[in-house]
């Protein structure tokens, strides 16, 4: 299969409130009030887990699938941790992104523990949110016009 490509677009609306659209769907991105946004929205490390959720729901039921059990349902529970003090513009040696995500996965099924230790590496392996959180992906920031 070729390479696809996925786009969004996005606006200020306020310092810390961003408009994204992609495909037709609206998305608010905002602070809480507490560093200073209007809290219309999940801030943009919160977005960062709720796409790590979401592909990992999708893999979860596609390998379940594949290694032929049932899988009735996933609840994922994630949290991230971070020092805000290089976001804040801080002096700091500490990254500005997350130190670390926990992230647990319980599955509604009626699979051994064997099938199960499979079934999360390669669910791991495969999620492409995952991956891009664990590996270097190059991004390229230009100024434009």
């Amino acid at each position: 299969m070729s390479d696809i490509t996925f786009r969004v677009k996005a606006h200020s609306e306020s310092p810390t409130k961003t408009i994204a659209k992609t495909r037709g769907f609206e998305t608010i991105i905002d602070e809480p009030e507490e560093l200073n946004g209007t809290n219309d929205g999940p801030n943009p490390v919160e977005y960062t887990l709720i796409a790590l959720s979401g592909c990992l729901n999708v893999m979860c039921h596609l390998v379940a699938k594949e290694l032929n059990f049932t899988l009735r349902s996933v609840k994922i529970n994630l949290a991230g941790v971070l020092d805000p003090d290089k976001h804040l513009g801080m002096a700091t040696s500490e990254r500005a992104g997350f130190k670390r995500i926990d992230v647990e996965i319980i599955p509604d099924t009626d699979a051994d523990a064997n099938t199960l230790g499979q079934w999360l590496k390669v669910v791991e392996q495969r999620c492409p949110v995952s991956d891009n959180l664990v590996n270097p992906t190059p991004v390229h920031i230009t100024v434009g016009k």
